[in-house]
């Protein structure tokens, strides 16, 4: 169990990045920490591997104490693996030797089938022999991932693994990858700014603001009743609106066109002017004019400018 106990850090006395920060997480568990760019996710990574010196507080893997570089001449601890942004692979080897770098050349038939195992998991086998520096952002980034599992550590930490990623390929190279950690067991802390890491596949997620943690449960809890519009606006659109004398906080699609027929009278409804429609795709994003203030509903097909439309609200959640 990872255990981080009233942890703080700064990089100076003015500048604290984390304060007082304390939570745990189990083996084989995945966690995913959203927030606002330079709200500490990074340094949290960094802190939990072994590359900085706390200001207080304490990091335990099972019964090991994790310690920055004052404690170690080579700073990071040897049974966590941590994916930076900047990757730091040799670039003038093939992406199947930077895999092999930190397998053993003692049994060079178990190296061979993990690496092939590996640049499976990353969907990069016919890159196997083309020399990095010819990759993409987004393939040095998947290069680096596996490099990281190639001794297949008890903990991975990933800063934003999927950034450089195109969209056809995150989805799968997400399923894939954390289904192999599952598999094996691994735990894993994702610190990234999309969404889908954190509802689809981890198992807690966490949220800072302003040094502090402000959310820490189960995604689909914090996602169903956000505690404040910063958390709510990580996952969608959000309206804050008042509702019968109320501020509440409602994702779009917890917003219904309905015909007046059709009102459930067990949900508020009201009348509004559609000002804007977006399209998303499978769906279209209305803009709309209700009661002086502008929403967001999602709706089958688009809406012209200036109609007139009935709008029900789900039962919602008070805001702050």
């Amino acid at each position: 169990m990872l255990k981080v106990v009233s942890i703080s850090f700064g990089y100076s006395k003015r500048k604290v990045v984390l304060d007082n920060f304390s939570f745990q997480l189990k083996v084989g568990e995945h966690l995913c920490i959203m927030g606002e760019s330079g709200c500490g996710k990074s340094t949290l990574l960094k802190a939990i591997y072994g590359l900085l010196d706390l200001k207080k507080g304490t990091i335990f893997w099972k019964e090991n104490q994790v310690l920055g570089p004052k404690a170690h001449l080579v700073p990071g601890m040897d049974f966590f693996k941590y994916v930076a942004q900047d990757f730091d692979l040799m670039p003038y080897i093939s992406v199947a030797e930077n895999i092999k770098k930190f397998l053993s050349r003692f049994y060079p038939e178990e190296s061979e089938l993990r690496t092939q195992e590996l640049l499976e998991v990353i969907e990069m086998t016919s890159f196997a022999n083309t020399k990095v520096k010819n990759l993409s952002g987004g393939q040095k980034q998947r290069v680096a991932i596996a490099r990281a599992l190639a001794k297949e550590p008890q903990m991975l930490l990933l800063d934003e693994p999927f950034g450089q990623i195109d969209n056809f390929k995150k989805n799968s190279l997400r399923r894939k990858l954390f289904a192999y950690l599952k598999e094996k067991n691994i735990a894993c802390i994702v610190a990234t700014h999309d969404k889908n890491d954190a509802l689809s596949f981890a198992d807690k997620l966490m949220v800072i603001r302003n040094k502090r943690i402000i959310a820490n449960g189960a995604p689909k809890e914090i996602y169903n009743a956000p505690s404040e519009k910063y958390i709510a606006a990580l996952f969608d659109d959000v309206n804050e609106i008042t509702l019968k004398g109320t501020h509440v906080l409602l994702y779009p699609n917890q917003i219904k066109l309905i015909k007046n027929k059709d009102a459930n009278t067990d949900l508020f409804s009201a009348q509004a002017t559609v000002l804007n429609s977006y399209f998303k795709g499978s769906y279209w994003l209305i803009e709309a004019n209700f009661d002086g203030q502008i929403v967001f509903f999602n709706h089958f097909s688009d809406l012209e400018k200036h109609t007139e439309v009935t709008l029900s609200f789900e039962p919602y959640k008070t805001s702050h």
